[in-house]
């Protein structure tokens, strides 16, 4: 049966979270295909839109930036009106500070969220994308995870999220809110900072002669960011699929210690690895395998993983190579 989506031709769009590189590459790629962006960030001290300003100048004249807090409703309910489509990536991420200050995760990811939803309903948007996490599943009990696998949050982080993406599903079958819950497994890509597993190693490979990891054992699914915002394009465009759950994922899985090594590889380079307690989750919270299926996304949506993990190791490396000038190691994540 063919799929039917609508196009993006001068639909007007908000995407919040725009200033991450997720975010941004998601903007980019909806300008791409003639969309009308809105694109929320945080205001901040600096009066800067993160990842954005990476899109150039002249790009950045066709998004109507809108600068404000997720947890301010009446500034979130500006932000929607007007809208077609929301596509709701805003959150607080590093996991390593949910262990520290819990409460902020809810506030962003809870509370943001329940503000994404009211103003979503309020103006009666045709689509809301919200955007989960693979860390909901925990580590997997069967593979590749499909989307009835049991979630089972082992953070601060993943519980507001699964709390998150549970508020965003009341809201359809309570109001009919046309929610569809689109669930990445781990994006990586330029502009993703060094926060994250990968850009950590080829950061620290490129520029010392040591590199601090945490646990090296969990594995995977590492899916390259065109090919995260190609899916959550999907979602937004897609005709009838409200209701859904959807993993974004390429099926495959790599160790850690198996991915430090294709990047030295690719590198040409081979520094010491240590282990740094540091960068080690809490022992019961560590995740220890993420695969996933995406079926289902292949057959409601049309998509699929078009990048392999080889060419966007590549493609990233390239990116930090032009923009690293020091490293500062940061905490682990993956």
């Amino acid at each position: 049966m063919p799929i039917e989506a609508r196009a993006w031709t001068g639909r007007r769009t908000l995407v919040t979270g725009a200033g991450g590189f997720i975010g941004s590459t998601l903007v980019e790629y909806l300008l791409q295909q003639g969309a009308s962006v809105r694109a929320f960030v945080r205001y901040n001290s600096r009066n800067d839109y993160g990842q954005l300003e990476q899109l150039g100048a002249e790009t950045l004249e066709d998004v109507d930036v809108f600068v404000g807090d997720l947890a301010n409703p009446e500034a979130v309910a500006r932000a929607v009106k007007g809208c077609d489509v929301v596509l709701h990536l805003g959150a607080l991420i590093p996991i390593p500070y949910s262990y520290v200050h819990p409460r902020e995760y809810v506030s962003a990811n809870v509370e943001g969220t329940l503000n994404v939803l009211e103003a979503a309903r309020r103006w009666e948007v045709s689509r809301l994308v919200q955007v989960s996490s693979s860390e909901v599943y925990g580590t997997a009990q069967t593979v590749p995870i499909s989307e009835e696998h049991p979630l089972n949050p082992q953070s601060p982080y993943a519980a507001t999220k699964m709390a998150a993406d549970q508020l965003a599903l009341t809201f359809w079958r309570s109001f009919g809110t046309p929610v569809v819950l689109a669930r990445p497994f781990n994006t990586y890509g330029p502009r993703q900072s060094a926060r994250a597993v990968i850009p950590t190693i080829i950061s620290q490979a490129l520029t010392r002669d040591v590199v601090e990891v945490g646990s090296t054992a969990p594995t995977r699914d590492f899916l390259y960011v065109e090919d995260t915002a190609a899916g959550l394009a999907r979602c937004g465009q897609v005709v009838g699929i409200e209701g859904e759950t959807l993993n974004l994922a390429t099926g495959g899985e790599i160790s850690i210690a198996d991915l430090i090594a294709e990047i030295f590889s690719i590198l040409g380079r081979e520094p010491e690895v240590i282990a740094s307690e540091e960068r080690l989750r809490p022992g019961a919270s560590e995740v220890e395998r993420l695969v996933g299926d995406a079926g289902r996304a292949r057959e409601l949506l049309g998509w699929e993983p078009s990048v392999g993990l080889d060419a966007g190791l590549r493609q990233t490396i390239a990116w930090l190579k032009s923009s690293v000038v020091g490293f500062k190691p940061t905490l682990y994540n993956v």
